[in-house]
């Protein structure tokens, strides 16, 4: 299985292909449109703006076969950034248009709330029963460590992977066939986010 992660510029991926190493699964970097004819699965983590993020893909080439890929259900892995850009549109950056593979749009917190924006830091994630294998061996629920403004508003709850609470409650991670999600960081995540990174790239590497 070969492990490709987006590098499209934008924040230190370091930290993500420290921990594939730490599970024993070596990583390259994508930046070009023919790098995606050199792996199996893509790893798509990142944080910046929404908008922002479109723009660079799009002057690098990486957003056309990003879209490809996704529409012909190759292994995929979003964390954070690559899990926000997988649906319609975002309250960050109206009018830009996302990747649209996941019905939704991406809200931001409210600050009326009063809770502090961005959510940084600890919170849990409780899982969906019917997902076990992706949170196979982590307690139910798990802390994972966070860091966002906003969230996705998901349309099809039948997708949600696990569940978290800030202000509101969202869903924090999604899972189907051939893709999982996150909305948290595994990478800063200590050993839990080892564990579901493990379990993520064995159920994204299954095959029927």
């Amino acid at each position: 299985m070969k492990l490709g992660v987006l590098d499209y510029g934008a924040g230190n991926l370091r930290s993500v292909l420290n921990a594939f190493e730490a599970i024993g699964a070596h990583a390259n970097l994508v930046t070009r449109p023919e790098d995606f004819d050199t792996i199996d699965v893509l790893v798509f983590p990142g944080q910046g703006a929404f908008g922002d993020s479109v723009r660079i893909l799009n002057e690098t080439g990486l957003w056309e076969p990003l879209k490809s890929w996704l529409k012909a259900g190759k292994p995929y892995l979003g964390i954070c950034l690559g899990y926000q850009l997988l649906f319609e549109s975002s309250e960050e950056s109206p009018g830009v248009v996302g990747l649209g593979v996941v019905p939704g749009k991406v809200r931001r917190f409210d600050p009326a709330s009063g809770l502090k924006i961005p959510h940084m830091g600890w919170n849990v994630a409780n899982w969906e029963a019917g997902q076990s294998a992706v949170w196979n061996g982590l307690p139910n629920p798990t802390h994972v460590y966070f860091v966002h403004s906003y969230y996705p508003e998901v349309q099809d709850e039948s997708l949600a992977l696990c569940r978290t609470d800030y202000g509101v409650g969202f869903i924090s991670g999604i899972a189907k066939k051939n893709l999982v999600a996150v909305q948290f960081h595994p990478e800063k995540s200590q050993e839990a986010g080892l564990t579901l990174l493990r379990n993520a790239l064995k159920v994204l590497e299954a095959k029927d």
